[in-house]
């Protein structure tokens, strides 16, 4: 188990590096730099020139690669001139709100998606099954933005049953039990308005699993001996179909990512994906280059996860 976790971060080291060089410089191609909005346009030629010398922007790119990554490992991301503060510090804010959308949309998301996964791989070919299978096909169809514009219509303005921006009601004293009712009051809507959406392929991976355990030799082999078929669907089939979702929930995780950015912005949540696309709007180098490099390590922990739950749930398969 151990020799797995090295050999794993053994190969995460290179592609945290590749990505890392990556991220810089698709940044460096953004228009402006990082001293953009930081200084006066009216401020004459000279004295501008002079700054971008003090800050080391007329290095060559890998010198002032070399200077920003090791600032990062440090956890100096530099400066944001919108927020007029650190990065680090700046995110930290943001992380929080986002690491509790994240959280409740993972629960909501294997609340629904196991027990409709369940019935619809043990009666399959049924109407329930029917069902659920034509939800699945709206959710792979429906785009996450517009459905979650309709809820947003639909639960928050026409029923006014959730708030529909911010993260917690203003006023509130932290630490009160108002102040958790309304910050879990106001996680409710966006997280729910992605779980609908995300739990559609855990749905069909889970029917599909259940639906080829029944046709295993070992299955029929079970029945054949004369065991019950609420013991061969418990202890053979159902156990066998869980394996693969519990190694998926490291790409969950990932996947969350992506979903948190168009959600934090339609919610107006302050969190991460919200400040993502902000900052490319404003083009706030510092920012942009420090949230892209955070998503794409969370990415790659994501997929070493997966890895060892999956090595953990089932010794057999154990990745060599």
């Amino acid at each position: 188990m151990w020799k797995l976790v090295v050999r794993r971060i053994m190969i995460m080291i290179p592609q945290i590096f590749v990505l890392s060089i990556l991220v810089f410089l698709m940044a460096k191609a953004m228009p402006g730099d990082a001293l953009t909005g930081l200084i006066d346009p009216s401020i004459d030629a000279e004295a501008r020139e002079a700054m971008r010398e003090r800050l080391g922007l007329n290095n060559p790119w890998y010198v002032q690669y070399w200077d920003w990554i090791t600032n990062a490992m440090q956890g100096n991301f530099g400066q944001s001139f919108r927020y007029k503060m650190d990065v680090s510090e700046l995110i930290g804010q943001r992380m929080v709100n986002t690491f509790w959308l994240s959280l409740m949309t993972l629960i909501f998301t294997y609340l629904i998606a196991i027990p409709l996964g369940i019935t619809s791989g043990r009666y399959n070919d049924t109407w329930g099954d029917r069902l659920i299978t034509g939800y699945t096909y709206v959710g792979f169809a429906a785009p996450l933005f517009i459905f979650a514009l309709l809820m947003v219509f639909i639960f928050g303005f026409q029923l006014g049953w959730f708030p529909t921006s911010g993260s917690v009601t203003p006023g509130l004293q932290p630490g009160t039990f108002e102040y958790v009712l309304s910050k879990i009051n106001h996680l409710l809507l966006p997280s729910l308005s992605m779980a609908l959406i995300t739990t559609v392929s855990t749905v069909q991976y889970l029917r599909s699993e259940i639906i080829d355990t029944k046709q295993k030799e070992f299955i029929i082999t079970a029945r054949a001996k004369g065991a019950s078929e609420q013991r061969v669907y418990n202890r053979h089939i159902l156990r066998n179909s869980l394996l693969p979702i519990a190694a998926f929930f490291g790409f969950e995780l990932t996947g969350l990512i992506g979903g948190t950015v168009f959600i934090e912005n339609i919610f107006n949540y302050p969190g991460m994906g919200q400040l993502f696309l902000q900052s490319i709007q404003m083009r706030d180098f510092s920012v942009v280059t420090a949230l892209v490099l955070l998503f794409g390590i969370a990415s790659i922990l994501g997929a070493l996860l997966s890895d060892i739950i999956l090595s953990l749930v089932d010794p057999r398969i154990r990745i060599k």
